[in-house]
């Protein structure tokens, strides 16, 4: 059978942080606030997984009341999911994902997150998606405040 998830996050800006997209540091004058790196994209990419498989999200898994995951490294996250998913028997067939933000532009980035993030998944490069858009200048990513990310990621469960 194949199962649908659907991955939503959001984090605000603030100086003093780097910006984390998709497991690449993306130079920009502010970074996205978090207890751990703050990565949205990667972030709402393990909830669709999760979401997907059925499997809880993100905040059952990696608490941010658990000191474990101060300012962890969520592609090393994901990879966890991945093999989580792969031992309750689902095989992750695509990831779709979409970053929300005024600035900085992600065009220069986009191919090296995409790649960063189909490692991580385990795929081919086919099998991942990374798009850019900007909340044109409506709400908080609207007004420069903070970053979303939305995700939407099938897998397969395993005969067996």
């Amino acid at each position: 059978m194949v199962r649908t998830g659907l991955g939503v996050d959001s984090h605000a800006f603030a100086p003093g942080r780097p910006l984390i997209l998709g497991g690449i540091d993306v130079p920009h004058e502010q970074g996205l606030i978090g207890h751990s790196d703050a990565d949205v994209l990667t972030h709402a990419v393990i909830d669709a997984l999760l979401g997907a498989a059925g499997l809880g999200d993100i905040g059952d898994h990696f608490p941010d009341t658990d000191p474990r995951f101060k300012d962890a490294d969520s592609l090393l996250l994901l990879r966890s999911v991945v093999a989580y998913l792969a031992e309750h028997g689902m095989a992750i067939g695509n990831v779709d994902a979409t970053v929300v933000l005024e600035r900085p532009r992600l065009a220069p980035y986009r191919e090296a997150i995409r790649d960063a993030l189909a490692g991580a998944l385990g795929l081919p490069r086919a099998a991942v998606n990374v798009k850019a858009t900007t909340g044109e200048g409506l709400g908080f990513v609207g007004r420069g405040e903070g970053a979303a990310a939305l995700a939407v990621a099938t897998v397969e469960e395993r005969a067996g």
